[in-house]
């Protein structure tokens, strides 16, 4: 990465770190404890270019690559997870779908609004009884005449009520069958197409999280994205990137919570002197500032192989992995540095602590990740 390079990402960083101490900062509990998702933060986020970050600009978008994506999200996070969370969501997964797999219609069509910020994106896979089996999934679509007809329910989608657009992968074939998936976009207003229970969730909770419900819903078959049966070879292609998005959220967290647990530790004073100074502290912030470290160089790895457009299944799932596992450790030890105090919400690392865990859930679980490594190390 040559010096240019360097110097465009640190002022996109200090842009998205600007913004989210003026924008989110003063409202973090505020949103938090009352479960809102500031609906109107996200326009004003597509009017920074954050909402079609790696979007070409002719279809609205900024235009940057990897590199400057994982250094907004993690501004963001370091500030607020679940506003990082919900950028990434809106990014990489409906946005970038409808990128990827989409025609030059459907580009022009749905890009422009959602990289403006205009209007909020939804990607639809996990459902009730099909979590990380996601071949099993129940959500069919049914061909009649020129239209789809669209029934069954996705579960802990992220802007399920407040998206315009939603991405929803559904079955065209037999449950279990091979090519048996296919990609639809439903727009808002679509009778038939809407949302459910809202989830009441232990952290990231200004993150909306709801039910997709289809009764019925009638789709024209000008919204498919690609061929009849690409659908699932679609989304673990759009998860390859999506991992990338979580390890940079997770790496925001992990720096917030390590950040605050530092600056706690050259302040609070025990024994008549900081307790950064007593070696059990300073040894837990050290291991802290090295997985960090670590972290960020699987991410950039896997930035940098994204750019290049080569395949990077593997080292998605490592930077996803390791940075996700890394973030719930730091958190858990930056409350721990707290002690009491880490405890209560008057200091942010309880919130972090919070937020962490689910970097180890959403969009594959550890498991998978390790079961997606092992699968590429044993080719």
């Amino acid at each position: 990465m040559n010096s240019d390079t360097l110097h465009n990402i640190n002022m996109i960083a200090e842009t998205a770190r600007d913004f989210a101490e003026k924008n989110i900062r003063p409202y973090i509990m505020e949103w938090d404890e009352s479960q809102t998702f500031p609906v109107e933060l996200f326009h004003q986020l597509g009017e920074m270019g954050f909402m079609g970050i790696v979007i070409p600009e002719e279809y609205g978008g900024s235009g940057l690559g990897y590199h400057e994506y994982v250094a907004i999200l993690d501004e963001i996070s370091q500030v607020d997870p679940s506003i990082g969370l919900s950028v990434a969501a809106h990014n990489s997964l409906c946005t970038n779908h409808i990128y990827e797999f989409g025609n030059e219609v459907q580009r022009h069509k749905w890009l422009p609004q959602l990289a403006s910020g205009k209007v909020i994106g939804a990607w639809g896979l996990t459902e009730h009884n099909t979590g990380s089996d996601s071949g099993g999934m129940s959500t069919t679509a049914v061909k009649d005449g020129d239209d789809w007809i669209l029934n069954g329910a996705k579960n802990f989608i992220t802007h399920a009520i407040s998206g315009d657009i939603a991405v929803v992968m559904t079955r065209t074939g037999e449950k279990g069958a091979r090519n048996n998936s296919t990609a639809f976009v439903l727009e808002k207003g679509m009778p038939g197409f809407s949302s459910g229970k809202k989830e009441n969730k232990l952290g990231m909770r200004a993150s909306e999280t709801a039910e997709l419900i289809f009764d019925n819903v009638r789709v024209p078959d000008a919204n498919r994205l690609g061929e009849v049966g690409e659908g699932f070879k679609q989304a673990m292609k759009i998860l390859d990137g999506g991992r990338i998005s979580i390890a940079a959220l997770s790496l925001g967290t992990a720096r917030g919570a390590y950040k605050a647990a530092l600056k706690y530790s050259l302040e609070r004073q025990q024994f008549g002197r900081p307790i950064n100074q007593f070696q059990a502290i300073n040894f837990m912030l050290a291991d802290m500032a090295t997985e960090i470290d670590a972290a960020e160089l699987l991410i950039q790895r896997a930035s940098n192989l994204k750019n290049a457009k080569r395949p990077m299944t593997k080292e998605g799932a490592m930077a996803k992995l390791y940075a996700s596992e890394a973030c719930v450790r730091i958190a858990n030890n930056a409350v721990q540095v707290f002690g009491g105090y880490g405890y209560t919400k008057d200091f942010p690392v309880e919130k972090f602590y919070r937020d962490s865990k689910l970097c180890t859930i959403g969009e594959g679980t550890s498991e998978i990740q390790r079961l997606v490594i092992g699968r590429e190390i044993s080719k």
